[in-house]
């Protein structure tokens, strides 16, 4: 494995490529592909963003283990070794309907440890990157560890869903926060906890929609667990809580 600043480096071009394809791409009609349901889309853009994503590591990285949403990678049942965990296009309902809103989003782990994240604004071409060994940098500017704020002192970044049908008493756990916001990428809810613009998000999430967030997140002394505090599991769904340490505290005692 490359020095962690050379990978940095690296990674920071392939987005930068896939993001001026993916500019380029949204010039011409989409294909759009309904996968659960009409609001779980997935577009032809999602499926190149992750095979070019794929072919980078590969080349790379060829030992490594690719886990990415769209299923151009490999089954990754552990772990163990050098493990990549992909999101070509984090937010798709938005980028369809919208054209923003939306992320890409790459993590390194190696042997379960989270090395390297990077999540990419790609309508603003910014990218949120870094790890534990380097800190967590824009391409201007080193983040620093936002304000440590409880519940009632900031916004909330929840699921629409969620929300509605009140789980984990969400209702209650809006009315005794500042109010909540629900953006509908976890990627550029993730960035909105980064920067210290919101103090959490609530939401049920894949391996590819908090891997990156959790390795910036934890840089940034956030924390990040299963919405009852306990560990996510890195290789299957959870309803995930990223927040400032008192938020999480706050919101825990509410669930119990």
């Amino acid at each position: 494995m490359k020095k962690v600043q050379e990978t940095d480096r690296v990674i920071r071009g392939w987005l930068e490529e896939v993001r001026m394809d993916v500019l380029k791409e949204m010039q011409d009609p989409l294909a759009i592909s309904e996968k659960s349901s009409r609001k779980d889309l997935v577009t032809n853009i999602d499926k190149s963003n992750e095979k070019k994503l794929v072919n980078f590591i590969r080349q790379f990285d060829p030992e490594a283990r690719i886990l990415g949403e769209e299923g151009s990678g490999d089954v990754v049942q552990d772990m163990k070794g050098h493990v990549w965990i992909i999101d070509p296009l984090d937010g798709t309902l938005n980028f369809v309907k919208q054209r923003d809103n939306f992320a890409i989003m790459i993590a390194l782990y190696i042997d379960g440890k989270g090395i390297l994240g990077y999540i990419m604004d790609v309508m603003h071409d910014i990218i949120y990157g870094g790890g534990p060994e380097i800190g967590v940098f824009t391409d201007t500017q080193k983040l620093r560890t936002p304000d440590n704020l409880t519940l009632r002192e900031g916004l909330l970044g929840v699921s629409g869903p969620m929300l509605v049908h009140d789980r984990y008493h969400l209702q209650a756990i809006d009315e005794a926060s500042s109010g909540v916001r629900i953006i509908g990428s976890a990627g550029i809810e993730f960035i909105q906890v980064l920067t210290g613009k919101q103090n959490g998000y609530i939401s049920h999430l894949m391996p590819w929609d908090f891997a990156a967030g959790k390795i910036l997140s934890e840089t940034l002394e956030l924390s990040v667990t299963k919405v009852d505090g306990t560990p996510v599991d890195m290789l299957s769904s959870n309803d995930v809580l990223v927040s400032t340490r008192n938020t999480q505290k706050d919101i825990i005692n509410m669930i119990r």
